[in-house]
């Protein structure tokens, strides 16, 4: 197990992680064996290209938005909203502008 927090302290999510130019950065902030949590920046139009993954993923976009494809439906997440990636079905992300967002895959 292991955590990039320190326990029993408060955080801005957003603080957490900061934009680079023409980039995605990501910061592990929790691993353990039932799932992780990372927290990613996005610069302007950059992304994740279509893949799948063995586990459920949630995404929570906490600042700007985010273009996300699901089995080919696309969907726009704005700051504040989270959408449910589901296991073995194809995914990907883009930047029309940049955004942050932390993303808790699930193993369990």
């Amino acid at each position: 197990m292991s955590s990039a927090l320190s326990p029993a302290a408060a955080f801005n999510l957003a603080n957490l992680v900061a934009y680079q130019e023409g980039s995605v950065v990501s910061r592990q902030l929790v691993k353990r064996d039932k799932g992780n949590v990372t927290l990613f920046a996005f610069d302007s139009g950059q992304g994740l290209t279509e893949h799948t993954s063995p586990f459920d993923a949630l995404v929570q976009i906490l600042d700007g938005e985010a273009e996300i494809s699901i089995s080919g439906k696309p969907y726009r997440v704005r700051a504040g909203e989270i959408i449910l990636m589901p296991a073995n079905e194809p995914h990907g992300l883009r930047a029309p502008a940049r955004f942050k967002m932390l993303l808790t895959m699930i193993r369990e």
